[in-house]
């Protein structure tokens, strides 16, 4: 037998934790009593011929010196072995998404250099960069809702998975069921119930592409919301959550009233006369008025109305229309005063 001399070890490193597979190559493997890495004994070793031995890396820190031992003595070549400490995540910015992935988080810690997978629960991210030791920036894969735990695998080990500040959570996708009052004015201004599912930590509520002012989350299916302005006609009130955005709920703008003619534009002083209105965005009337005294009506149309005028003194007074979209313009209706003999 001759002194073993060492020549290489593949890999060179390893978690601290050890456990580490690693193959020893020289000469004068014959006969080997002992496989250290510094002064603590491998925790397994076996020889394969006089140039080779596998052996099983122990627990360590830091940089150590392999040497092989047999009868004739201990080799004392500087081949060295490296314990890299295991990757720690300690927060996971930002911590929710949707269950459809594509959200770019970045997780900081500490050992995350030479990473080669970052995982959410058992799913691997699709893609990551280490930007240094202490902060990786990786993309979300899909995952069912709910809760899932983010690692980072390193030539150090696989980081902390129990670690809560260590989770990312996935939100299911808003849905919109309904919307009450369904319709209003143009001018915006209403304030109108969101009604469906996964409202929480809502950051937006759009009308078509224009966001509501103001809006208030009252609970995960209900969601209380200003309308924006809009031109007349139907409008898609979505929600957006971290979790995605809603399907579409339906909104309908009315443009408010406007009366062009009054047929007749005079009559008496006493009640009873039919008086016709004639306008746009008549269809939803909800009250007419003659001056201040209510008049009872029918809706013909979108675009005219029969109305009762009311009892009232002689001179002109001021009718509008009131529909669910606002007031409308005034015109002028007069009375006159009968013959007296």
């Amino acid at each position: 037998m001759a002194v073993p001399v060492l020549s290489t070890i593949s890999p060179s490193q390893g978690p601290s934790s050890g456990g580490t597979t690693v193959t020893l190559t020289g000469t004068g493997f014959t006969g080997v009593t002992a496989v250290r890495f510094g002064a603590v004994a491998a925790t397994s070793f076996s020889a394969g011929g006089s140039t080779q031995i596998v052996a099983v890396a122990p627990p360590g820190t830091g940089t150590v010196t392999v040497t092989v031992t047999n009868g004739d003595g201990t080799s004392n070549q500087p081949v060295t072995y490296t314990y890299i400490a295991a990757p720690v995540v300690t927060a996971v910015t930002p911590s929710q998404g949707p269950s459809s992935g594509g959200t770019s988080v970045v997780l900081t810690g500490t050992n995350l250099s030479g990473a080669t997978a970052v995982r959410f629960d058992t799913t691997a991210s699709g893609s990551f960069t280490v930007n240094s030791a202490t902060q990786i920036t990786a993309v979300s894969p899909a995952h069912a809702a709910g809760a899932a735990a983010v690692t980072v695998t390193t030539p150090g080990g696989t980081s902390n998975p129990d670690n809560p500040a260590a989770y990312f959570y996935y939100a299911p996708p808003p849905t919109v069921i309904d919307i009450d009052p369904s319709s209003g004015t143009t001018a915006g201004g209403t304030t109108v119930t969101v009604r469906g599912s996964g409202f929480l930590n809502a950051t937006a509520v759009r009308f078509d592409a224009t966001a509501s002012g103001s809006f208030t989350v009252n609970s995960a299916t209900q969601i209380t919301a200003v309308t924006p302005a809009h031109p007349a006609g139907a409008a898609a009130v979505t929600v957006t959550t971290p979790g995605g955005t809603s399907n579409p709920g339906s909104y309908l703008y009315v443009a408010p009233p406007t009366l062009t003619a009054l047929t007749p534009a005079l009559g008496p002083t006493y009640a009873g006369s039919v008086v016709t209105l004639t306008g746009t965005g008549l269809a939803t009337t909800t009250g007419v008025q003659f001056g201040a005294a209510p008049a009872a009506f029918t809706v013909l149309s979108p675009t005219q109305i029969t109305a009762l005028a009311p009892a009232g003194t002689a001179g002109s007074v001021t009718v509008t229309v009131t529909t669910t979209a606002g007031s409308s313009n005034g015109l002028t209706y007069t009375r006159i005063s009968g013959p007296t003999i």
